[in-house]
C-alpha cells in the first residue's frame, strides 16, 4: 500500500473511525445496491408551458394513476381512484375544496389518510428507510415512519396503528399530514428528473416552471438553443437580449421579463413608441393568447418588436463581422437592401421589401446602432444583468445544465450531432481550431461558461459570442438547422427563403450504424443504449414517430407548447425508464389545474413500451451503483488496514 493510499484512507477513516462503523456502512451500501433502480422522468421543450409542466410532473407521466391501480384494483370505485389521483397532485387546493363541500370531515380524512399511507408504502418499497426518511418532512418524520412501518393487520399494532391517524385529526393536524404525505408520495414516484432542453419562449411563464426546478429533489437539464438565449441574455450579451425581448414580444410574454423577472421595460417601450409612432408594423404582428394576454398592448408590443428586431439585425451583424470563423456572411442582409428601390439581395436573388420604414438605420453604417438605440441597449444589458430572480435561475441552469448528459446508459442532448452527409462527425472551426463529435459538445460548452463566468475580457467576449453561435449557427448541436431566417420571415415575401434545411443528421438518424457511431463516441454501446432528445417537434398528425432505430432513438417533442400543438396534433411525449424498462408517454392537452381539481381531469396519456428489460434493474446496474461500489471497495481498504494495525481506530 502506497503512501497516497494510507493518506486517503487516514482521510476516509475521519468520517468512519472504528471497525464497527465501516462495517455497518459497506453492510449498508452494499444492500442498497440489491434495490431496484429508481424511476427516471424525461421531459423536453416546456417552453413555458408552466400548467401543463407542473401537471405532468406532478402526475410522473401516469405513474401515480398506475400505483393506485397496483394498490387499490376494484377494490375501490373509479370516481374514488381520480379524487385520490388529484389529491396527491395538488393537495393544497383538493382539501380547500373537500372542506367546503365535505360533511363529513372526519370521516374522509380517516379513509383518505389511510390510502395515501397505502400508496407511500408501495413507492416507497424500493428506497433504503433511511433515504426515505430524508425525504420525509421534519414536523411529520416521526409519524409517517410509523405510519408506514406499523402493521394494521397484526393484532398487537392494529389499534396503535389507527390511534395514530385518530389523534392527528383530533389535534387539528389531519390537513397538514395529508398534504405531507402526498408531497412525499410526489417525491418519491420520481427519483430523479431529465430536461432535455428549452424551457423558455412561447409560452407566458418559464420563470414558474424554473422555480419548480429549482425546489425538485434531483434534477438535471440538457440546454436547448431557447435556454441558450436566455443565458447570453443573462450574462449581457447585446443580441441575444434582443432575441429575448423579440420573441417574447411576438408571442405577448413580455409580461414574463417584466413581472416575472422585474426587468425594467419602460425605455425600450418610449423608444418604441417614438420611432414607430406611425408606423403600423404589419409585419410585426403578435401571437397572443387569449387566457394570457392583456389585447389592448397588441400596438406598443408590435412597435416594440419591429424596434428589438432592428436592433437585434444589427448586433448580429457585429457578431458576424467580429467571427468570420462563424462563417455567417451570407446573414448579413441589411447592408444588401437598396433603399432607393427598397429590394433585398438575398443569395444573389433581389426581393421587394414588405416594410420600408426604417428610421434609425444609417444606410452608410447599416448595422452601427444609433444613438437612441444605444442608450436603450445599455439600460436592457443594466436591467438583465442586476434582475435577481434571472440571475438566480441562470445560475441554476449553469450548475444543473450542460450540452450533454450520460446518465445510466442513455445519451441525453436536445437538438442533435452535427453530421456530414456521409454519416460522418462534421468538423467545425471554433476559434482557430477543428473538433468534431463529442469534443464539439465539450469546447462550446466550455466557452459557453466562459461567457457567464470568465473575468478575462477577451475570454468572457468569446463566451458571449459562443452563446450567439449556439442559438442559431447550423454547427451549433442544439439548433441544428442551416440557417435561422428572421429577417426574411419578417421583411420577403417569397416564403421559399424561409426554408431552414435542417442538418444531415436529421435524415440519418434513422439508420442504426449511425446511432451506434453517436452512442461509441459519448462511450456508450449495447443495445439497452438509448439517444434521447426533443428539438424537432415530431408531427404525429403526419405519421411521424418519436421511435427511430427500433427504439434506439427517441426525438420526444411532441408539442408540449401550445403554439406546436396544431402542427403536430399531441401535447408533448415524456419517457418513463424504471426498473421494469423504458416507457413513452403521448399526452393530449390539459385542460386546466381549475377542471382537474373541480372534476378530476387528468392528462389523457397513452404509453408504449419502447424496450423491457430481461433481468429488473437494480441500484447496481445504475450509474450510482458504480459509485456505490467504488465506496464499498474503499471502505474494505480502510477495514484492511484497521485489522492489520496500518491505521489505529478512534475509540
Amino acid at each position: 500500500m502506497g503512501d497516497n493510499d494510507i493518506r486517503y484512507l487516514k482521510c476516509l477513516a475521519k468520517q468512519y473511525p472504528t471497525i464497527a462503523e465501516t462495517a455497518t456502512e459497506i453492510i449498508n451500501l452494499q444492500s442498497i445496491l440489491s434495490l431496484p433502480k429508481g424511476t427516471e422522468h424525461f421531459i423536453t421543450d416546456i417552453h413555458g408551458e408552466y400548467d401543463q409542466f407542473q401537471h405532468i410532473t406532478k402526475n410522473a407521466s401516469g405513474a401515480i394513476k398506475q400505483k393506485i391501480e397496483e394498490e387499490f384494483g376494484n377494490t375501490i370505485s373509479l370516481k374514488e381512484k381520480r379524487n385520490l389521483a388529484t389529491l396527491i397532485y395538488y393537495p393544497k387546493e383538493k382539501l380547500k375544496q373537500v372542506l367546503e363541500t365535505e360533511k363529513y370531515i372526519e370521516d374522509w380524512y380517516s379513509v383518505n389518510l389511510y390510502r395515501l399511507v397505502c400508496i407511500c408504502k408501495r413507492t416507497s418499497s424500493k428506497y433504503s428507510r433511511s433515504k426515505v426518511r430524508k425525504a420525509m418532512p421534519v414536523e411529520f418524520a416521526y409519524i409517517i415512519e410509523e405510519l408506514l412501518t406499523g402493521r394494521q393487520d397484526i393484532l398487537d399494532q392494529e389499534d396503535y396503528y389507527f390511534e395514530i391517524i385518530h389523534s392527528v385529526i383530533r389535534t387539528g393536524r389531519a390537513g397538514e399530514l395529508t398534504i405531507a404525505l402526498c408531497d412525499l408520495i410526489r417525491h418519491l414516484i420520481v427519483d430523479h428528473l431529465h430536461v432535455v432542453g428549452d424551457i423558455f419562449d412561447r409560452g407566458p411563464y418559464p420563470h414558474l416552471v424554473m422555480d419548480d426546478l429549482m425546489k425538485h429533489h434531483s434534477v438535471d437539464i440538457q440546454w436547448g438553443n431557447h435556454d441558450v438565449s436566455w443565458m447570453g441574455a443573462a450574462a449581457g450579451n447585446p443580441a441575444l437580449i434582443c432575441t429575448v425581448l423579440r420573441i417574447s414580444a411576438r408571442y405577448g410574454n413580455l409580461s414574463s421579463i417584466e413581472d416575472g423577472y422585474g426587468i425594467n421595460l419602460i425605455p425600450l417601450v418610449r423608444f418604441a413608441m417614438e420611432q414607430y409612432e406611425n408606423d403600423p408594423c404589419e409585419r410585426f404582428h403578435v401571437n397572443f393568447r387569449e387566457d394570457s394576454y392583456d389585447v389592448r398592448d397588441i400596438a406598443i408590443d408590435e412597435k416594440i418588436h419591429k424596434a428589438v428586431t432592428i436592433m437585434q439585425l444589427k448586433l448580429e451583424g457585429q457578431i458576424i463581422k467580429r467571427n468570420p470563423d462563424f462563417r455567417m456572411d451570407d446573414r448579413l442582409l441589411l447592408d444588401k437592401i437598396n433603399p432607393e428601390k427598397w429590394t433585398v439581395e438575398i443569395n444573389g436573388i433581389e426581393y421587394p421589401l414588405l416594410d420600408t420604414n426604417f428610421p434609425t438605420v444609417d444606410w452608410k453604417n447599416p448595422y452601427a446602432l444609433s444613438a437612441e438605440e444605444q442608450v436603450v441597449m445599455d439600460r436592457l444589458i443594466f436591467a438583465f444583468r442586476n434582475s435577481e430572480k434571472l440571475q438566480k435561475h441562470v445560475k441554476f441552469l449553469y450548475t444543473k445544465g450542460n450540452m450533454y448528459t450520460v446518465y445510466n446508459g442513455n445519451l441525453l442532448y436536445h437538438g442533435c450531432v452535427p453530421l456530414n452527409e456521409d454519416g460522418s462527425f462534421k468538423k467545425v472551426s471554433v476559434f482557430g481550431e477543428e473538433y468534431a463529435g463529442k469534443q464539439l459538445y465539450d469546447v462550446l460548452e466550455d466557452y459557453a461558461r466562459k461567457g457567464y463566468y470568465a473575468t478575462d475580457p477577451e475570454e468572457k467576449q468569446k463566451g458571449l459570442d459562443i452563446l450567439w453561435y449556439l442559438w442559431l449557427n447550423k454547427n451549433s448541436p442544439v439548433y441544428g438547422k442551416e440557417r435561422m431566417t428572421t429577417f426574411e420571415r419578417q421583411f420577403v415575401a417569397d416564403k421559399n427563403t424561409y426554408k431552414e434545411p435542417k442538418n444531415p443528421y436529421y435524415k440519418l438518424i434513422e439508420n442504426e450504424e449511425v446511432a451506434d457511431r453517436i452512442l461509441e463516441e459519448f462511450g456508450l454501446s449495447g443495445n439497452e443504449s438509448h439517444i434521447i432528445n426533443g428539438h424537432i417537434p415530431v408531427l404525429v398528425k403526419e405519421g411521424q414517430s418519436p421511435m427511430h432505430c427500433n427504439g434506439k432513438v427517441l426525438i420526444i417533442d411532441g408539442g408540449f407548447s401550445k403554439a406546436y400543438q396544431e402542427k403536430t396534433g399531441i401535447a408533448g411525449y415524456t419517457l418513463i425508464y424504471n426498473s421494469y424498462g423504458l416507457s413513452l408517454a403521448e399526452h393530449e392537452p390539459f385542460e386546466s389545474i381549475e377542471k382537474a381539481i373541480q372534476e378530476g381531469n387528468d392528462v389523457v396519456s397513452h404509453k408504449t413500451l419502447v424496450q423491457r428489460v430481461s433481468k429488473r434493474k437494480r441500484v447496481a446496474d445504475t450509474d450510482i451503483g458504480k459509485r456505490l461500489k467504488e465506496e464499498i471497495k474503499d471502505l474494505e481498504a480502510l477495514l484492511k488496514a484497521y485489522r492489520e494495525g496500518i491505521i489505529e481506530e478512534r475509540l
